[in-house]
């Protein structure tokens, strides 16, 4: 190989490296990432109901302590403010996400993030300063483009540096992490949300500064990802990254058959479908059919559904919308408590799903969710419409106390399987041509469902507009069944194998087959045969790479 790295032909045979304790540090404080995208989500859901923020932001007056229950009731953000609000961040994550996947082929995966960092610090400044909200639309928006930037890309970087083993469980944390940032948002607004100053909404936007030190001056001192200096040429820096991350020497045997695996997928995908201009390095997301076979087509809609199924699934409204909707159930005195409760159960449940993706397996974890949430959405909708509907002193708290726990049990089945293993599975399924602009659009695919949902839910809840209240449930439950029926049709099973194999097996069996698919060669010794062909010299000996170390592979 040019430029004295070593590589030979990789066999299937032989053992992977053993985990290390640095490959967890690493993908553990990778996956800190996440605190920005579940902070982000949980903060803005509790000051929305916030007295001096509803009042900062309308100009309406505190209801006395005589007032009515219509006024009390009144003194809300309009819903449009409300959509405007939440969704704005959205739609800024929606376009970082999309140009995310350039820029991390152009510049690495490290430097995205930490552009994606310094993104997010200039529109969370916008937001700490603004006392009306104009300037906050403003400052989300541009704080969402940093969050696209750095949602998309740690996916994308924690999968191509995680060893096959624990691939699924470390990717996981990323959940999980985002699990954390959703209740370390409303723990800050619990404890503000009593303030009569500016101080009440400005303090848990700040606290989001801290998140972009940690995570920007922590990544300067790791590695980037061996698959993109494999796919920019530079052969001698990802054998010394892949070294890096699998704590191996670089003479390890095992070191030279996960480099020489890399490089002949990353040389069979270009010899499928090769690079071009910059429009076809996007259209080559799309080319192929929808049957199993070498389609990047099929990998790119499974990679957008599943982002857009993991969003339909509503659990978002509970966050983003979770004070607002408790606080119309009218028996419960402090909704920011049953809020942070229901964020309890979030955190707590996600660490399962470390130890469930990489024993069953990404695909039934997704059908069993879902199918939980189905049950559990129906029932809270069912009681919502009968016994626990809203008869104002005659409501029969009971009841809401019932619908409280099986969102909290809805809650428990998504951070268990949906959260973490849609994550999972769009971080495996894309070859390396086309895998930054592939979770690019996975993400960016997320984050535009997630937009749309903090559009209209406000108006599907709110009593000016549909006032579907709990019956909104049915609507998440439904949604809920064609997310099984997305996962059992659509979804591989990835589990315990390298991204190389996922590859191999997605053109060979159709999603339903795939559990039983086991690796029977490599890319490796496919491309040294070919050669060896080729050359007309069955035995000839064929170097795996011929480019010089710093050009780009075409």
């Amino acid at each position: 190989m040019a430029g004295g790295a070593i590589v030979g032909t990789a066999d299937t045979s032989r053992i992977e490296a053993p985990v290390t304790l640095k490959a967890y540090l690493m993908c553990a404080f990778a996956a800190f990432g996440g605190i920005f995208f579940g902070y982000d989500t949980g903060w803005m859901g509790g000051i929305m109901g916030m007295k001096y923020y509803i009042r900062q932001y309308t100009g309406l007056p505190y209801p006395g302590p005589n007032a009515s229950a219509d006024e009390i009731a009144a003194f809300v953000l309009p819903g449009w403010q409300q959509s405007l609000l939440t969704g704005i961040l959205s739609c800024g994550t929606f376009f970082g996400a999309i140009i995310a996947g350039d820029v991390a082929d152009r510049i690495g995966r490290r430097w995205t993030i930490i552009v994606g960092c310094l993104t997010f610090s200039v529109g969370c400044i916008m937001e700490v300063a603004s006392t009306e909200y104009k300037l906050m639309v403003v400052g989300r928006l541009i704080a969402g483009a940093g969050v696209g930037f750095i949602s998309a890309i740690i996916i994308l970087y924690m999968s191509e540096i995680a060893p096959k083993k624990v691939r699924g469980a470390l990717v996981s944390g990323y959940q999980f992490c985002i699990t954390i940032g959703i209740l370390l948002a409303n723990c800050v607004v619990y404890a503000t949300q009593n303030r009569d100053d500016t101080g009440s909404y400005r303090i848990p936007v700040a606290v989001q500064f801290l998140w972009a030190i940690i995570l920007a001056g922590g990544l300067f001192f790791l590695p980037e990802s061996p698959r993109y200096f494999v796919k920019k040429g530079k052969l001698d820096e990802a054998a010394k990254a892949l070294c890096s991350v699998r704590g191996q020497p670089l003479e390890s045997q095992y070191i030279q058959d996960e480099l020489a695996e890399i490089i002949a997928n990353h040389e069979y995908e270009l010899s499928v479908v090769p690079q071009g201009s910059y429009m076809s390095s996007w259209t080559n997301c799309f080319k192929g059919g929808l049957a199993h076979g070498h389609s990047n087509l099929r990998r790119t809609l499974l990679g957008i559904g599943l982002q857009m199924m993991q969003q339909l699934t509503g659990i978002n409204f509970i966050f983003y919308y979770g004070v607002v909707f408790f606080k119309s159930l009218n028996t419960i005195s402090n909704p920011f408590l049953i809020s942070l409760i229901t964020t309890l159960v979030n955190v707590l449940s996600t660490p399962l799903s470390f130890w469930m993706v990489e024993r069953f397996g990404r695909r039934n974890l997704l059908i069993f969710g879902g199918t939980g949430m189905v049950i559990a959405q129906y029932i809270v909708g069912i009681i919502g419409v009968t016994v626990g509907g809203d008869h104002g002193a005659d409501t029969n708290k009971s009841a809401v106390s019932a619908m409280i726990a099986f969102i909290c049990l809805n809650i428990f089945f998504f951070a268990t399987t949906w959260g973490p293993c849609a994550w999972v599975v769009i971080g495996e399924v894309f070859p390396l041509p086309i895998r930054s602009r592939g979770v690019a659009l996975s993400t960016a695919s997320n984050w535009f469902w997630n937009c749309i949902i903090a559009i209209i839910t406000p108006y599907l809840v709110d009593k000016q507009y549909a006032n579907l209240s709990s019956k909104i449930f049915f609507m998440w439950g439904s949604l809920c069944v064609i997310s099984v029926l997305f996962a059992y049709f659509l979804v591989p099973e990835s589990k315990g194998l390298s991204l190389e194999q996922v590859d191999k097996m997605l053109e060979e069996v159709s999603p339903r087959k795939s559990r039983g698919w086991v690796p029977h060669e490599t890319f490796a010794s496919t491309m040294h045969m070919a050669k060896s062909h080729h050359s007309g010299n069955e035995t000839e000996v064929v170097e795996t790479h011929h480019a010089a170390p710093n050009k780009e592979i075409v």
